[in-house]
């Protein structure tokens, strides 16, 4: 039996006078290939000089699209490290952009590794950062340990510890049949607690985190900003963010380069509890004071440590 994709099928199927011939009794028509060009945050700040005027949010073209999201840079196992994301907090999501198939038309099954579980379904998305409005896609969402239960409580109770990394291999099947049609692989590196909208001084934050068997981030944890260029001052000089670096103080989108890098603004996550436009701690000293990372843009300022902004956890 021939088994013939799309793509020259109509050539085997093809008599020599040219006509289609309807007798072959021995050809299955396959869909031509599914293929996922990208994994699709929010994309607001992801833009050149257009979410803020003369700003560069962009990564390199080979890693960012403005108007997609993350190219998919393996689709090889062994380094499906190289995949967004490498960071994850409860609620968070993305969506895979798949060519050739209606997303209608894929189950996937969850996949569960160190108490971190993505789940993928179809949803017709209206999130504001589509440039088309509204679309049926598949999309990714983490869920794992958070405290939202024990925001207010100053001395939490221990929670899950993911044993990171962990590689997430997503399965998508075609829904009639069964057979395997794509996959999209990447390694969770880091998990974040979210603190929600308690704000608190530092020393109570640090506490926070430590009962709960976390840390404060440190400012390369949460985003890949200089202190030259845009928005540079003495608020964030010493300063020091993840590589490969954003061309100013604030993030440039890039894998692996930071949480807020990765993400953009969290408060767009619906459901996962973050706060528009506010500043989160980080264990990185400035004197006799604390850096914080703005979560929309991941601008670094200090703050005097009595002060409070808001709390975000990483595992170990």
């Amino acid at each position: 039996m021939l088994l013939l994709s799309s793509s020259w099928s109509l050539q085997a199927l093809t008599s020599k006078s040219g006509r289609v011939n309807n007798h072959r009794s021995d050809a299955i028509m396959l869909p031509q290939s599914v293929v996922i060009n990208y994994a699709r945050p929010n994309l607001l700040f992801g833009k050149n000089g257009v979410d803020i005027s003369g700003v560069n949010f962009a990564g390199p073209a080979d890693i960012w699209n403005p108007d997609e999201g993350f190219l998919v840079q393996s689709t090889n196992p062994a380094s499906y490290g190289l995949n967004f994301p490498t960071t994850g907090a409860d609620g968070l999501y993305f969506d895979l952009v798949i060519e050739e198939i209606d997303a209608r038309q894929l189950v996937w099954e969850p996949v569960t590794h160190g108490g971190i579980t993505a789940t993928v379904t179809w949803i017709w998305a209206e999130d504001d950062w589509l440039t088309s409005g509204g679309e049926i896609i598949a999309r990714v969402t983490l869920k794992g340990p958070e405290a939202s239960a024990q925001i207010n409580n100053h001395y939490p109770n221990r929670i899950a510890v993911p044993r990171l990394p962990q590689i997430f291999e997503l399965v998508g099947r075609d829904i009639s049949t069964g057979n395997e049609l794509v996959k999209y692989g990447f390694v969770l590196q880091k998990w974040f607690v979210n603190r929600k909208d308690k704000q608190d001084n530092y020393s109570n934050t640090e506490a926070w985190c430590r009962y709960l068997g976390y840390r404060v981030p440190q400012v390369k944890d949460l985003t890949n900003a200089i202190c030259l260029g845009t928005w540079e001052g003495d608020w964030c000089k010493g300063s020091v963010g993840a590589t490969p670096s954003s061309s100013g103080n604030h993030y440039q989108r890039r894998i692996g380069a930071g949480f807020f890098t990765e993400w953009g603004g969290t408060y767009l996550y619906a459901g996962a509890g973050f706060v528009y436009d506010y500043q989160y701690w980080t264990s990185d000293t400035a004197g006799n004071t604390q850096f914080d990372v703005d979560s929309d843009v991941g601008d670094v300022y200090f703050n005097q440590s009595s002060n409070s902004p808001r709390g975000l956890c990483v595992t170990p």
